[in-house]
């Protein structure tokens, strides 16, 4: 673990994201232990193995505080995502209790949160975002919002053995299900962030309709799907990467693979067109928005 002390914490989006909603982000760790090989944050900076170069911000509460101060008393309370680079439930945070932290500083300027994560220890924080959805100050202009608190489960396949694959050090897909639906039974807005979805193996009729009825059955309120991006031509970025575990593990979509991404980072129009028709059918068919806000 390195301990970096950071110049700031709380950043402030250029524009909010309709899936998101993102009005400012925090991210308590630098790199990440759970390793997901399509990350988009991947690159030389950490290499390979994410988890061997974790940072993490020691002084993001002090700065949180000042900066959080600063922001309330101008009145620009606004969603913060935690995280947006970074999963902020990494397993060092059992013992630091760093995100916790935030949390209480969160807590007492009263701004709604979005939590982001792959992890159940989310569980141990109910306390604090339970306060938190009651008494956040809500953006003005989002009018359709009424909680305080939103928390999204990631998932880009609920097939243990595909997750070993594409991120081994995330917490398994049936623990998060599990997770994702005792949030529920609390009564909290919560949801799944389904992205990015693997082509032929997490994306197929059969693994979608799998995947959507889980969903629905685990008591999620939205599902926002997304397709695979890869970037990077060094030999740790997302690309390599992914390219490598399709080749070990699915060579025989090999050649599918390279058509798609040997000279591109996006999926192409007619795959992206036919994809988000599919989630649109399935998500209406479980009852299931596309959005947070419905």
């Amino acid at each position: 673990m390195n301990e970096i002390e950071a110049k700031s914490i709380l950043n402030k989006t250029k524009r909010r994201d309709p899936w998101f909603l993102d009005d400012y982000t925090i991210n308590p760790f630098s790199g990440c232990s759970f390793n997901c090989l399509y990350c988009y944050i991947r690159g030389s900076k950490y290499g390979e193995h994410m988890e061997r170069k974790l940072g993490v911000k020691i002084n993001a509460p002090e700065l949180l505080e000042k900066a959080l101060a600063n922001r309330a008393k101008k009145k620009q309370h606004g969603i913060i995502v935690l995280a947006s680079a970074t999963d902020p439930y990494l397993q060092i945070e059992k013992e630091l209790k760093l995100t916790r932290q935030l949390l209480e500083v969160i807590l007492k300027y009263r701004f709604p949160v979005h939590i982001i994560t792959k992890s159940d220890l989310v569980i141990r924080d109910l306390d604090l975002l339970k306060e938190i959805d009651e008494k956040a100050i809500l953006p003005k202009d989002l009018p359709g919002l009424e909680r305080g608190t939103i928390i999204t489960f990631s998932f880009s396949t609920i097939e243990e053995k595909v997750a070993a694959i594409f991120e081994p050090g995330a917490t398994a897909p049936s623990i998060r299900l599990k997770t994702l639906e005792a949030c529920a039974n609390q009564g909290f807005l919560t949801g799944v962030s389904m992205m990015p979805l693997l082509p032929w193996i997490s994306d197929t009729t059969q693994q979608l309709e799998a995947m959507f009825s889980a969903f629905k059955k685990h008591l999620a309120h939205y599902v926002f799907p997304g397709h695979l991006t890869l970037y990077g031509d060094d030999p740790s970025s997302s690309k390599a990467l992914v390219m490598r575990a399709i080749e070990k593990h699915y060579p025989e979509l090999m050649p599918k693979y390279l058509e798609y991404f040997k000279n591109r980072t996006d999926m192409p129009a007619y795959y992206k067109k036919a994809f988000y028709t599919k989630m649109s059918e399935l998500g209406q068919k479980n009852g299931l928005r596309n959005r947070i806000i419905p």
